[in-house]
């Protein structure tokens, strides 16, 4: 006696599980411009490093005798696996078996996976490829009756948000359930041209509200990159596992753990003459803040985060003397740098982030204020930024604040006074108070600018008079700011700070009391 037959039929299913929906479903997957889900995490994970779990979870038929007669695979593939010889856990759809719909599906790998991830508190991984949700209303047929609609381990993706890194890629079109797991993430990406994502598909938004709207204007790569939906938008499957990759590499596995901190390589002294004059003399005008934050941090080391909304505030990854940090600037070039509802929820998903995984913060302070106007009021612009306010004032990491232009109003306030006691310098460009000077004016001498002959000459004269008020040497004298620095010193400033609180990390880990907030 032995147990052959019983492994010729485990190699059987292997293989049939191997074939996903078929040759000819695969070929048509592939002539979308899509990978299949195993080539998917193939490119994902190191080589040859992926351990599939549930490989042969399916649906079987069988003859009278009770021998296997057809086999389909779920259509969800789990297993652990590295990238960068780091361990994760990923999760990817198959849309060549019923399009990824929960119809082929068996809840219980997803919810494993999300378990597995949370146990061995390592980072989870999800390809999305379909909806993923209750399934069609045909199923109602199969079942014989309807159903209070579940959703089978979401507490554990919840709670995940808390504990490890969770990062998810649309890479096709992604309804339902299916977008809201790509949404509850700390990094998701799209590609353009074959991912599409919604809350319901164009059928039923057709029947629900008359428009008539296909995949990419519903929910194309365009409108969820510029909206917020999801952080970044690229053109290749390929570059959507590359950032994923590196986003990850800046965290730590989970939140028991210190972020890892390789060799840097660049000098902590090193001074980019390229800070000498990125701050225009003239208020006026605007400038990049990228530029400062390539001068500043450890080459190449800036991983945008959500470069395509709330453009005004520009938000990241980076590494100073080889410590992850989590990085902001302006970027006046768009509204003058005022900071949106948009940019109110970037800023506080990045804080968030950097708090739930003992990221430091640094900041490059630009702020004249929140956005103002009507359609400002029409989009809760206020709202939206007490909340960011909120994750400032609330988050235990180190904080340094450079201010290098504007600090104005409630924004500008939280800005640099979030923490005690302040972590913060400025540079000679500093500008600050309670409102900007030129708009100030109009507001405290309005009756005597209403009863000039020439109001442009008096405001003009206004103006002139407070320039040596507002110097900032003026607040150093009174210690309202703690040091004024010279630019180019700034990366030497700040490698000095971060080396001295970096060994501070590993006496506060562990789960925040409240969650990251996505």
């Amino acid at each position: 006696m032995s147990w052959s037959k019983e492994l010729e039929e485990l190699a059987v299913r292997r293989r049939l599980a191997q074939e996903l929906g078929g040759s000819e479903r695969v070929e048509r997957h592939r002539s979308r411009g899509k990978l299949t889900v195993r080539e998917r995490i193939n490119k994902l994970l190191d080589v040859d490093s992926f351990q599939e779990i549930g490989s042969v979870a399916g649906f079987a038929t069988y003859t009278d005798d009770g021998d296997l007669e057809t086999f389909m695979p779920a259509n969800t593939l789990i297993g652990d696996g590295l990238i960068d010889g780091r361990p994760v856990v990923v999760t990817g759809d198959d849309f060549t078996v019923r399009g990824g719909s929960a119809e082929a599906s068996i809840w219980a790998k997803f919810v494993h996976a999300e378990q597995r991830a949370r146990s061995h508190r390592v980072p989870i991984i999800r390809l999305v490829d379909g909806s993923g949700g209750g399934g069609s209303v045909a199923s109602y047929h199969t079942l014989g009756r309807t159903y209070v609609p579940p959703l089978p381990g979401f507490a554990d993706t919840v709670a995940a948000l808390g504990e490890i890194p969770v990062a998810a890629a649309a890479l096709g079109s992604v309804a339902g359930l299916g977008a809201a797991r790509v949404a509850l993430s700390h990094f998701s990406v799209m590609v353009e041209s074959i991912s599409q994502m919604f809350t319901a598909g164009p059928p039923i938004v057709r029947y629900a509200t008359h428009e008539d709207l296909d995949k990419e204007d519903l929910g194309g790569a365009a409108i969820h990159g510029s909206n917020g939906t999801i952080d970044n938008v690229v053109t290749t499957e390929e570059e959507a596992f590359d950032s994923i990759a590196r986003f990850l590499s800046y965290l730590p596995p989970n939140v028991w753990t210190v972020p890892p901190r390789p060799e840097s390589g660049d000098p902590t002294d090193r001074r980019d003459s390229r800070l000498s004059d990125v701050i225009p003399t003239s208020r006026r005008r605007p400038y990049d803040g990228r530029i400062i934050i390539d001068a500043v941090i450890d080459r190449d080391s800036f991983f945008e985060i959500g470069g395509r909304w709330g453009r005004e505030l520009v938000g990241g990854l980076a590494r100073l003397d080889g410590v992850p940090v989590g990085v902001l600037a302006a970027d006046p070039r768009v509204a003058g740098g005022v900071l949106t509802a948009d940019g109110s929820q970037k800023l506080r998903r990045l804080v968030d982030l950097c708090d739930t995984f003992r990221l430091p913060v640094v900041n490059f302070v630009d702020q004249p204020g929140f956005a103002i106007g009507s359609a400002a009021e029409q989009l809760a612009t206020l709202r939206h930024g007490v909340k960011a306010m909120a994750a400032l004032y609330q988050m235990t990491v180190p904080y340094f604040a450079v201010i290098v232009r504007r600090a104005f109003g409630v924004a500008g306030a939280a800005f640099v006074d979030a923490t005690i006691p302040h972590d913060r310098v400025a540079w000679p460009s500093a500008d600050w108070g309670s409102l900007p000077l030129e708009g100030g004016v109009e507001a405290a001498y309005r009756r005597d600018l209403d009863a000039a002959d020439d109001p442009d000459a008096l405001r003009a004269e206004l103006v002139a008079g407070f320039d040596a008020i507002r110097s900032p040497f003026r607040t150093a004298e009174a210690f309202d700011i703690e040091e004024i620095i010279d630019p180019l010193d700034t990366r030497a400033v700040l490698c000095r700070w971060v080396n001295r609180i970096y060994p501070n990390l590993a006496h506060s880990l562990g789960p925040k009391g409240r969650t990251y907030r996505p």
